[in-house]
């Protein structure tokens, strides 16, 4: 039995398209769903293995990426959002109703990656968003219950998904984030 990713993935990585402009995140409720525009295309799009992420049901792994904070406007039903955990690093922006993660934002303005909002383009029913690129924290799909005797499995069917498995980040947003550390304690120039 193959493993299952996530329904985004698991018939192959869409192709993205180097014009697109953006598209419109919008939740699982029926009536009044809330909607989140986002201008341009997503960042380091990637499967996430973490426990806080939403996930649809069924997934083993998110499908995640990110945008600058300021390409995000919820332009319907803002009122039903609230911060899924707010002493979280990432402040989970979840409709009341449905449950679905909109966005997610960084307060803290030290952060290496202040600015930057993670949003799940499976949200979204516009074409062209960039594809997943790598998946992270995969060895925390345990945390979730998922057998490690299978995570083998699990790692295998994400190199035939073209997502090579981390249990951190992808290598450019470990050394990002190193690099902001480096600056902000002076051992690297501004």
């Amino acid at each position: 039995m193959t493993v299952s990713i996530h329904p985004s993935v698991d018939s192959g990585l869409k192709p993205g398209r180097a014009d697109f402009e953006g598209g419109t995140l919008t939740c699982k409720c029926a009536h009044d769903p809330v909607k989140v525009a986002i201008k341009g295309n997503v960042a380091h799009n990637h499967a996430c293995g973490c426990t806080k992420c939403w996930k649809p049901g069924g997934a083993v792994f998110s499908v995640v990426g990110v945008v600058p904070r300021e390409n995000v406007t919820v332009i319907a039903h803002p009122e039903k959002l609230y911060i899924v955990d707010p002493n979280a690093t990432i402040q989970r922006h979840a409709c009341k109703e449905c449950g679905v993660h909109m966005f997610g934002r960084i307060e803290n303005k030290s952060h290496p990656f202040y600015g930057l909002d993670f949003i799940h383009t499976e949200l979204s029913s516009d074409d062209g968003w960039a594809p997943p690129e790598f998946a992270a924290f995969v060895s925390s799909i345990i945390e979730s219950g998922f057998p490690p005797s299978r995570m083998g499995e699990v790692r295998s069917r994400l190199k035939e998904l073209h997502l090579e498995p981390y249990d951190a980040l992808s290598p450019p947003l470990m050394d990002a984030i190193a690099t902001h550390i480096a600056k902000a304690s002076g051992k690297l120039a501004a």
